[in-house]
């Protein structure tokens, strides 16, 4: 599959475009490489429209900016996403000049990911998402010059992924009610907690459904007693684990909390990729593993492995995304205990068809690679 790579980037990457660098409808997606034989890295931003608004312990929002990555080779295509919510610090303009570092042509073969996704790492600290957008495309790219879906190369069965929680966002308790009923068919529902109407969004849900709970927190809690006191309380409402409770800065205060509570404590915010895994080990009970977070398949699955040798729960989660993004974390999930994959589900305008959540249960196909089509352009 090898092939000898052009040595510079398309003219495109140097082409005037307003706002901060941004392609606009009249500019085509920028892009790396040279002929029908070369690695070619294509880019471009997109927003995603969520279907309500979405409310955080700290924050709201209605929209996502993403950045939609294709890698092309000898006639193949990888597609990616790096999805990019305000708290990750990154935006369609630091994507923009990250990826327009990433000389791809200096490699041969696809297939040396692990040495093309070092080299990626090394352009610059941070930018876990768009990383994770060269690392998603370039796990579709080679999936499919092997006619494979990754769950198999990787040697999983599809059977054995969990069901998906579904997102509750904070509301007023007529809005929680509507979003409840509109999740009649997930056996699990996901919960935003951190403010003082926490009581009234469990309450409320529980006017509509007995189905299990689990809880996000987003470090919106800050007194360690009177976490553990709701705690408790939480755990009489059928509520099964709590997700990163307090802030992530203060590992004591965690730590304390887990050993001492009643449920599984999930680390979401604190452990963003590898090294802050170890870093939890007697902190957290389990990990929320986000492609977004850790710059993407290779690396989360690295993390799955060492959580699972700390003896710690693993979770598959995810940002608001589109089902590219999505069903790449999907390729992983028969090696978790929960997910929460529904990122595709909360937006109106998604742009491919992949895995899918039938009866509330995250669903693979045999599709190659991560698993998805492209439906719009």
């Amino acid at each position: 599959m090898a092939a000898t790579m052009a040595a510079a980037f398309s003219p495109l990457l140097s082409r005037s475009v307003t706002g901060a660098g941004l392609a606009t409808p009249g500019n085509p997606p920028r892009s790396s490489g040279g002929g029908d034989k070369t690695l070619k890295l294509f880019f471009e931003p997109y927003v995603l429209q969520l279907k309500h608004t979405f409310t955080l312990a700290n924050s709201s929002r209605t929209t996502t900016p993403v950045m939609l990555t294709r890698i092309e080779y000898e006639g193949f295509t990888g597609y990616g996403e790096a999805s990019m919510p305000p708290y990750l610090g990154e935006s369609h303009q630091t994507a923009t000049a990250f990826l327009s570092k990433v000389d791809l042509t200096r490699f041969s073969d696809p297939f040396r990911m692990e040495e093309i996704l070092e080299y990626v790492d090394r352009i610059a600290p941070g930018n876990p998402a768009a990383k994770a957008s060269v690392d998603i495309a370039l796990h579709d790219l080679t999936g499919k010059i092997m006619k494979q879906p990754w769950y198999k190369i990787w040697g999983l069965s599809a059977e054995k992924t969990p069901d998906t929680s579904f997102t509750i966002g904070m509301d007023t308790a007529e809005v929680v009610r509507q979003k409840t009923l509109e999740a009649a068919p997930y056996k699990i529902l996901k919960v935003k907690l951190g403010r003082d109407t926490d009581k009234m969004m469990i309450k409320t849900i529980r006017s509509v459904t007995r189905v299990p709970l689990c809880v996000d927190i987003n470090q919106g809690w800050t007194d360690r007693k009177k976490a553990l006191e709701m705690i408790y309380w939480l755990k009489e409402q059928g509520v099964v684990f709590v997700e990163q409770p307090m802030p992530r800065d203060r590992p004591d205060d965690n730590a304390w909390l887990t050993q001492h509570s009643p449920l599984p404590v999930i680390g979401d915010e604190a452990i963003q990729g590898l090294n802050d895994l170890i870093d939890a080990y007697q902190v957290y009970s389990g990990v929320n593993i986000k492609l977004m977070k850790c710059t993407g398949m290779w690396e989360a699955r690295e993390m799955v492995t060492l959580a699972r040798a700390q003896q710690m729960k693993v979770m598959l989660g995810c940002m608001t995304e589109t089902s590219c993004a999505i069903s790449a974390a999907a390729q992983l999930s028969p090696m978790a205990d929960w997910a929460d994959l529904d990122g595709n589900l909360l937006i109106g305008n998604d742009l491919f068809d992949g895995m899918k959540i039938v009866n509330g249960k995250v669903t693979l196909f045999d599709r190659p690679g991560i698993g998805i089509k492209k439906i719009k352009s």
